[in-house]
């Protein structure tokens, strides 16, 4: 046997700072960050994509931005700054993707410079995607917008875009450079948008973290009155949960385990199913609670630990059932879920569900028959 072995191992480092305007002219952060990153003789370039939805409840940003860079001249703004629909539309158009190879290529955007994306998870998902597969990889800064980006999506490796009706059917594992969360944007957030990354607390403390549950029940009303210390410790807790997971085991999901999607195979499908209607952080609630109850009905979870999970989620204001999540068939289209969950993976179908609150516990079959009857119950709450 003649062959050639090659192995090597590729380090990778990013930070997630935590700030208050971070356009600022007098917070240095950001300049700091790219003054520590300039090499001598290097012209290096930034490019921002904002999406549109924080544009518009933030109408001084662009300029902003501009007269940030006037001042501090680490780097060479592109003054084009272009506006992203927000939301899942922006994954689920081409157009938005071509759109981002276009301007990196009209505005000679190279792999020492920077593509940053101030917005959603999905503008982020959308841009990291466009930099990682453009000149096989453009530096990445993400600067997210939303509860739900700032403590899971944005601080993750995952970049994606929906195709063939799938959720990230396209898609990279590709670290950010790095990662800026300005709590500033959370103030003009709606009252559905600030719940629903909460979601995203809720499931990786039902799997990793106890204690960070108990905190999330003690402080629900605190959450709900919108108190800013209270969502700044939460998504600082849950960023550096995602962020051990991440580094403790398989961070680009070569196996079949994703721990991390608590919730989700349901969650994935139900925003399919309605359009992207109901919201992610929304369909993980929902997920959850399909999930804790079929646990529960298993064997699995304590119904006292399931009947805290359910009350927690109700008192933050989360629903949680969908007409869409019932089963009554086989071929229920929710089903499919658990099918497109085990493709996107590969390998055997490996579903999270709960031991215990803090206490994940992997499965590899589910029984229709029980997830039948939990959907049932869950319909009646």
């Amino acid at each position: 046997m003649d062959y050639l072995q090659q192995s090597f191992n590729i380090i990778f480092d990013y930070r997630v700072y935590f700030t208050t305007a971070l356009f600022d002219p007098a917070n240095p952060l950001f300049n700091d960050f790219l003054l520590e990153k300039q090499v001598e003789g290097e012209n290096r370039k930034i490019l921002f994509l904002v999406d549109q939805n924080v544009a518009n409840h933030h109408p001084d940003l662009l300029q902003t931005i501009k007269e940030y860079f006037s001042q501090h001249t680490s780097v060479e703004l592109v003054t084009e700054i272009f506006l992203i629909p927000g939301g899942e539309i922006a994954k689920n158009d081409p157009a938005q993707f071509s759109r981002i190879v276009d301007a990196v290529n009209k505005y000679g955007i190279d792999r020492h410079s920077y593509i940053a994306a101030i917005g959603g998870g999905s503008i982020l998902d959308l841009a990291g995607y466009a930099a990682a597969v453009s000149h096989r990889g453009i530096k990445h800064i993400r600067i997210p917008t939303t509860v739900l980006s700032q403590n899971d999506s944005g601080v993750g490796v995952k970049n994606g875009i929906n195709y063939k009706g799938k959720k990230n059917f396209l898609g990279t594992f590709a670290p950010p450079l790095a990662v800026f969360n300005d709590y500033q944007f959370l103030t003009t957030l709606n009252n559905r948008d600030w719940r629903s990354g909460i979601s995203e607390a809720i499931k990786v403390s039902l799997i990793k973290d106890k204690d960070f549950f108990e905190w999330i029940e003690s402080n629900a009303t605190k959450l709900v009155k919108r108190e800013q210390p209270a969502m700044e410790y939460l998504i600082r807790r849950c960023a550096d949960l995602h962020m051990k997971h991440i580094a403790s085991g398989d961070p680009f999901e070569s196996g079949s385990s994703r721990p991390l999607d608590f919730g989700h195979w349901s969650a994935h499908k139900l925003e399919q199913l309605t359009d992207f209607t109901v919201t992610h952080g929304e369909a993980v609630a929902m997920g959850i609670a399909l999930d804790s109850l079929y646990s529960c009905l298993a064997g699995l979870l304590p119904s006292t630990d399931y009947e805290r999970i359910i009350h927690l989620l109700k008192v933050l204001g989360f629903e949680v059932f969908h007409p869409m999540m019932e089963i009554e068939e086989e071929n229920s289209p929710i089903l499919m879920g658990l099918q497109e969950f085990q493709e996107h993976l590969g390998g055997q179908l490996t579903i999270m569900l709960l031991g215990a609150i803090g206490k994940g516990v992997e499965v590899h079959e589910i029984n229709k028959e029980v997830l039948k009857a939990a959907g049932k119950r869950l319909k009646l709450i």
